[in-house]
Order: structure tokens, then C-alpha cells, then sequence
């Protein structure tokens, strides 16, 4: 079963060995960062490091200045964690071992780019906002995020690409320290909470027929006993169901634009895939999105798998031709089960899957990369 390797470029770069001990996993494809946010990393197997703090999102390459001119909204480059042309000097290294290489890009998470331009944000309802979220209904975000989708996308020597946060983000993070684990969220609740309520999103709720003072009374009601240690009031559901209609055309609206610029750059054979949920009012990496329309705009989707192949089914029902990919975490750190690869690839492949992700071999142990070679399912 053909399969990718996640990787940062400093996985890679200063260690001659990383890209056959990758190759000897089996994998055929590496799946490289070349625009991420803000991170720290393990590096268990490089020579010179072992931990990598990437200070805020960036991309991992040159930004091309024509590309870019005349645009208010930038990507910012990375510093010493990934110096000058960190992707293409790790892909180069990976494909001279006979590693394809597509990249992986994150388009709507940057803590920077909410710090330094706050009015891009998503702002609750109770009017806090999200620096590490830009709301996706604003035409500028958009724009910008459909920008940074084209150039870091289609690097020399890329074969495709795979966009993460291709949709909306919210309230979930992994923010470093994050604190909010005190009053449990069931999914409506995040949802509510993730609700954006800039000026954009409340022009798009009129569209859809509501008023968005009373939207954000409404929310406001609903979440209320839920701070009181009870779960979210009864008008929810019609909640989610009344703001959905507006969340998922902007979703759909960058999603289509975002593809469109990555095929134009890359050119002919050049794949999109899109790291996606099932579920549409789901917010994150894996957005949620509408599984009959997103099959017919990118070339296929990755698939979050760790917590079950569940997700899986609503893709494969539409009998699609495109790539079906089940993200599995290998990282035992994580959660994940590398020690039973064979039996999850199996899974996920007798539920639809065409492919597999692993999650994340510059992240991984010695002994759960070797988990991984034992497992021999990998192609």
C-alpha cells in the first residue's frame, strides 16, 4: 500500500543518514513542510540537535518578492530552525535516496500573523479574539492564504502537495500552555465557540438571514450552562445547523480558490489533496468539509484515522477515483500504535483507503520506527 512519511525539513537537514533511514522504511513518498506554524519539535535521531523551537509560522523556503508585491498580508521566513532554502535542500537530499516528495503546507493557523494584524482573526461571540486563527471569510485572508497555497505548494523538485487548514480554524490549538481544559466542550460547544463574529462573518450571517446581534445572544444562551458545569443548552444543534449554510461556502470558497492556484502554478500532474474531516462544522487541520464537493475539487484527501478509520466512510461511499489517505500516528509518544501498522492498514483498506500517512517519522522513536519496517505493508 503506497504510503507517505511526514518530515520538517530539519529532520533532514545535517544528518546524512535521514533519508535512508527513512527510505528503509518502506515508504515511497515523503511528505515535507514548506510553509508550517509555530512549533517544538523532538529531533530523537539528528546528530547535532534534539530540540527544535520553530518561534512562529513561517515558511521554509525563500519567498519569491514578485509573488508577493504590492500584498499587505506576507509569510514571514523562517529563522535559524530553518535557514534560507531548508525545503529544497531536504528534498534534493530525499530524492537523491529515491524518496518522492510532495509538500505540506498550513494555510489558516499563524499565531504571527494574528498578533501582528489582529483584525484578521476570528473573534468569538463573547468578542475574544484567536490570534492563531484568520477567519477565512475575510477577502484579504483569503486572498492571502490562497497565495501562500500557490508558492509554497509548487516547490522545485515537488511532485504535490497536501493542505492542512485548508478551512476554518477555532477555539482547539495546541497552543503551547493552553489552559482551557478546565469546563469540558462537546463538539457543539466548540463549535459555538469557534463561531467568528468579525465584521465579514457577520455580513455572511445576514446573508443566510440572521441578524448577528441576536446571533451572538443566542450563542451566548446556549453556552451558558455549560460554564455552570452542564452541557450545552438545547438550541445547539439549531445553532450549528443555522450558521452552517454561511461557514461552509467560505470553507468552500478557499478550498476551490486555493486548489485552482496550486494546480496553475504546479501545472499538469501536479497533486492536491486536502487534509479534511467529514464532518463540516469541524474546525482545525483536518477541516471539515462537504465530502461530495471536496472530491470534486482537489485531487483526493488525507483522512485522520488515529482515533479509528470511521471518518473513512463518507469519502469512500462516493465511490470516488481520486486518493483516499489514512492518517495513522506511529509516534507511541503520541498515541500512536506503530507496533500494529499491519493490522490498522488493513482496516482502513477493507474501509476504502487507497493510501497511507504516517504521523510523524522525524518525530518517531528508534524502536516505533522499527515497528514500522517490521510491519512490511508499506509501498
Amino acid at each position: 500500500m503506497k504510503a507517505s512519511a511526514f518530515l520538517y525539513p530539519w529532520d533532514v537537514l545535517g544528518d546524512p543518514d535521514a533519508p535512508a533511514r527513512i527510505a528503509d522504511l518502506g515508504v515511497r513518498q515523503v511528505t515535507l513542510a514548506s510553509a508550517y506554524h509555530s512549533t517544538r519539535a523532538l529531533t530523537p535521531h539528528h546528530p547535532g540537535h534534539r530540540i527544535v523551537t520553530a518561534e512562529h509560522a513561517a515558511v521554509l523556503y525563500p519567498p519569491d518578492e514578485p509573488h508577493w508585491q504590492g500584498r499587505e498580508l506576507r509569510p514571514y521566513r523562517a529563522g535559524a530552525w530553518a535557514p534560507g532554502d531548508a525545503y529544497g535542500e531536504a528534498a534534493a537530499s530525499l530524492a537523491a535516496a529515491g524518496l518522492d516528495v510532495h509538500s505540506w503546507v498550513v494555510l489558516a493557523h499563524n499565531s504571527r500573523l494574528g498578533a501582528e494584524h489582529p483584525e484578521t482573526s476570528v473573534v468569538n461571540a463573547y468578542g475574544d479574539r484567536y490570534p492563531w486563527a484568520p477567519c477565512i471569510a475575510q477577502p484579504r485572508v483569503r486572498a492571502h492564504l490562497v497565495a501562500l497555497a500557490a508558492e509554497a505548494a509548487a516547490r522545485p523538485g515537488t511532485g504535490g502537495t497536501e493542505l492542512e487548514s485548508c478551512g476554518w480554524y477555532g477555539l482547539a490549538h495546541l497552543h503551547g500552555h493552553d489552559k482551557i481544559a478546565g469546563v469540558a466542550l462537546d463538539g457543539t460547544a466548540e463549535y459555538l465557540m469557534s463561531l467568528c463574529f468579525c465584521a465579514s462573518c457577520e455580513r455572511g450571517y445576514g446573508e443566510v438571514g440572521l441578524e448577528a446581534g441576536g446571533l451572538r445572544v443566542r450563542v451566548r444562551g446556549a453556552l451558558e450552562p455549560v460554564w455552570r458545569g452542564g452541557a450545552v443548552g438545547a438550541s445547539g444543534a439549531e445553532l450549528l445547523a443555522d450558521t452552517l449554510e454561511f461557514r461552509t461556502r467560505a470553507a468552500r470558497e478557499l478550498q476551490e480558490a486555493a486548489v485552482a492556484a496550486v494546480r496553475e502554478r504546479g501545472g499538469p500532474g501536479f497533486q492536491v489533496l486536502l487534509h479534511a474531516d467529514p464532518r463540516p462544522e469541524r474546525c482545525g487541520a483536518n477541516a471539515g468539509v462537504d465530502a461530495g464537493h471536496v472530491l470534486g475539487v482537489a485531487d483526493g484527501v488525507v483522512v485522520p484515522c488515529a482515533g479509528g478509520p470511521e471518518l473513512l466512510a463518507p469519502f469512500a461511499a462516493l465511490g470516488s477515483s481520486g486518493v483516499l489517505a489514512a492518517n495513522l500516528t506511529v509516534v507511541s509518544g503520541m498515541g500512536g500504535r506503530p507496533g500494529e501498522l499491519a493490522g490498522d492498514a488493513a482496516r482502513v483498506a477493507a474501509l476504502g483507503a487507497t493510501e497511507l500517512r504516517l504521523y510523524h517519522a522525524g518525530l518517531a522513536s528508534g524502536a516505533d520506527l522499527e515497528a514500522v519496517r517490521r510491519a512490511g505493508v508499506l509501498g
